[in-house]
């Protein structure tokens, strides 16, 4: 028997065909979106804006589902009736404005070419002062609200977003029936939803980014929103009173989706869930394991009893029951750039000649920095840097916050950069571990997933010596399309619960980081200079002056 999964990345979506006795992935399609720059429409006055079309998630999903049916139909075992389930993950928060019959705003021909109609992709900080609107009004009348997000509340989630809307845009915002997280939206389609009161909300997106919690009732009360803003008059009843977990069903294949891919109608399809969560699933999450998904950006995962005690955790993006594995509470961090940061370094700062020999050795430009950094020591370089380039998601959860790099001599070289942000990137990763320890959250096993881990050992070796932990990999590196997967299985009723799925499919590869006891005894040294620069400008009140004495120290080699 077998389970489609569908990931709605940032740029793509991609669609695969899992085998559910094996978790072997057995076809495997990609689709770019159209629009936009690689799919995200962006406004070069307004770098913080990012929206996508709608309609390109239409028809990628048509064609990534009609290519992964037919790769998959070259298997002589496979047969499309042996579908027992469709899971979908997306993107998030990535709030849709649509009307009373679900069609997207944008559809309309009067808002065809307006983005505020379109779908508020994850990563756009329009709305910064909004989110420190919400955050300042619940710190003064609803802390609690507060507890179950890490105390502060994000530029990229929903009520930010649909606040900044019904203030530059109102014609838009009072044209919305209501507003639909990407991960709501897409199995709502599958399902043939034609009403917003009758999707199954995600209890990932409502309780990781619209502060959704069963402890008060659920969505922020109408009069917590009607202090926001006059305009969020009625907000809360165009919107959900329940939010469900990924296994649930949301309905079964409608007819006409089943007809476009090729495949037979009431196949049942999962609630969604935020891609990160999803991909936590696919990576083999367990109690005291932290899953790693490292890309762009990184988010961590946990999961944690919910029958027993944990208490809030400052700077956490958020603790929700069942946001992860349903009977657990989930648990979630990250930073807002890692291999952004890279691909920044080398786009702008990286010198030509780099370019040059890196084509002649017939390598990419981040192998070669990585082969030139490799061949340095913990501490070598004389440089630290802070990993803040697109702000901080954790623990400070500050978006106006920036980079920083310390030690600059007329002798830096390109790649003792590049080593030094990713150990930066490394030093934000312990920041996050030790604070779930401080708060009793035990960090046993760590595995990492997403883009990077499998095609940069220089990095996740210098993660494993900063944090001083072995590192495993998952097998899968589709994590999040295998997560989707096992939803849906779980929702066609093929495994019991998660915990058996996992178990059954989610594997790790031989391949381990080892931490060097003599590098992490070091990188300890490069900690203890790195946590007041992170202290000094996130929290304030650090005294710098000895960070650069001690850092020509260690360039010396001196580790005293």
């Amino acid at each position: 028997m077998y389970a489609l999964g569908i990931d709605f990345g940032t740029n793509s979506v991609r669609a695969v065909v899992i085998d559910l006795s094996s978790g072997e992935e057995i076809a495997r399609a990609v689709e770019g979106y159209p629009s936009g720059i690689e799919g995200v429409i962006i406004e070069e006055k307004n770098p913080h804006l990012a929206r996508q079309n709608p309609a390109d998630y239409h028809a990628s999903l048509k064609k990534a589902g009609k290519r992964v049916i037919s790769e998959a139909s070259d298997n002589p075992r496979f047969s499309p009736e042996k579908i027992k389930g469709i899971g979908v993950d997306t993107t998030g928060s990535t709030p849709l404005p649509v009307d009373d019959k679900l069609v997207p705003l944008s559809f309309h021909k009067e808002f065809r070419a307006n983005p505020n109609a379109m779908a508020w992709l994850w990563k756009d900080h329009t709305s910064a002062a909004e989110a420190e609107e919400i955050t300042e009004l619940a710190r003064k009348h609803r802390p609690h609200y507060l507890g179950k997000i890490g105390g502060v509340y994000s530029s990229e989630w929903f009520f930010s977003k649909i606040l900044h809307l019904a203030r530059v845009d109102r014609k838009v915002f009072e044209a919305a029936d209501s507003f639909l997280e990407l991960a709501d939206y897409i199995p709502a389609v599958l399902t043939g939803k034609k009403n917003a009161r009758q999707v199954k909300r995600s209890i990932c997106a409502a309780g990781h980014k619209a502060l959704y919690s069963k402890e008060w009732g659920g969505l922020p009360d109408e009069e917590f929103l009607e202090m926001l803003s006059p305009h969020f008059k009625g907000l809360r009843s165009k919107l959900y009173q329940e939010a469900y977990p990924a296994g649930e069903p949301e309905g079964i294949l409608s007819a006409e989706w089943a007809k476009e891919w090729g495949i037979p109608p009431g196949i049942p399809v999962s609630v969604g869930a935020f891609d990160a969560h999803m991909g936590a699933v696919g990576a083999g999450i367990k109690p005291q394991t932290l899953v790693k998904i490292i890309g762009t950006s990184t988010c961590d995962m946990m999961i944690f009893p919910k029958d027993e005690s944990l208490p809030d955790i400052p700077g956490l993006c958020g603790i929700v029951p069942d946001s992860i594995v349903p009977g657990y509470i989930g648990l979630e961090a990250g930073q807002s750039a890692v291999g952004d940061i890279f691909n920044w370094f080398v786009k702008n700062l990286v010198p030509g000649k780099y370019f040059i020999a890196a084509q002649n050795k017939g390598v990419s430009i981040h192998d070669y920095l990585s082969h030139l950094a490799s061949s340095l020591k913990p501490g070598e370089t004389g440089l630290l840097a802070l990993d803040w380039h697109n702000g901080n998601r954790t623990i400070l959860v500050d978006q106006r916050l920036s980079g920083l790099l310390v030690g600059l001599t007329l002798n830096s070289k390109a790649e003792e950069i590049y080593r030094s942000l990713i150990e930066a990137t490394a030093f934000g990763a312990r920041v996050i571990v030790e604070r779930l320890e401080e708060y009793g959250i035990k960090v046993k096993n760590i595995i990492a997933t997403g883009g990077i881990p499998y095609k940069n050992p220089l990095l996740m070796q210098l993660y494993a010596d900063i944090l001083g932990r072995s590192i495993y990999l998952s097998r899968a590196a589709q994590t999040c399309a295998l997560g989707a997967a096992i939803f849906g299985a779980v929702a066609g009723g093929y495994f019991q619960n998660v915990e058996e799925a996992i178990r059954k499919l989610c594997k790790l590869r031989e391949e381990t980081y080892y931490p060097n006891p003599e590098n992490t005894e070091i990188y300890n040294i490069l900690y203890s200079l790195y946590v007041p620069l992170h202290n000094m400008f996130g929290l304030g009140g650090e005294k710098l002056y000895p960070v650069m004495k001690k850092l020509l120290k260690l360039k010396e080699g001196s580790h005293g």
